[in-house]
């Protein structure tokens, strides 16, 4: 496999009507998505040489988000801007080039907004995932 260009990381929101179109997070220069699984450790003194043992297949799965950017789209914020303070779970696309897609709904659990005076406004956003995330590995 051949690099890939990190602005290929996509992150996308549904637009919350059936079938979902979905707007890609305009202006975000940096992106990182997280798998993580947590585990279920059943060891105990009888342990095959007191090695660690965890349960295949037990553990609770979960997607984190995280992204930095510039503002370039007044829809786009107001859309993350309205369905952080409602608290509403929303569908998002995740497109990993080479990879695949990842896709289910997420919470906005953070919104920040910074700003130099000789510079440009920034936005950093955090996503957790709030239910089954598909995956469709690339073709």
């Amino acid at each position: 496999m051949a690099a890939q260009a990190g602005k290929d990381v996509l992150i996308a929101i549904g637009d919350g009507v059936e079938p979902q179109t979905f707007a890609a997070m305009a202006g975000l220069r940096a992106k990182s998505i997280s798998l993580n699984a947590r585990t279920v450790d059943v060891t105990h003194a009888d342990s095959p040489g007191r090695w660690r043992e965890l349960i295949e297949g037990a553990g609770v799965r979960s997607v984190a988000v995280t992204g930095s950017g510039i503002f370039v789209d007044a829809a786009a914020d107001e859309t993350v801007r309205s369905v952080f303070f409602d608290q509403a779970r929303r569908d998002w696309r995740l497109v990993i080039p080479d990879f695949g897609t990842l896709e289910g709904p997420f919470l906005v659990t953070a919104l920040e907004y910074s700003g130099r005076h000789d510079g440009e406004a920034a936005y950093s956003i955090s996503l957790a995932s709030a239910g089954a995330v598909s995956f469709s590995p690339s073709a």
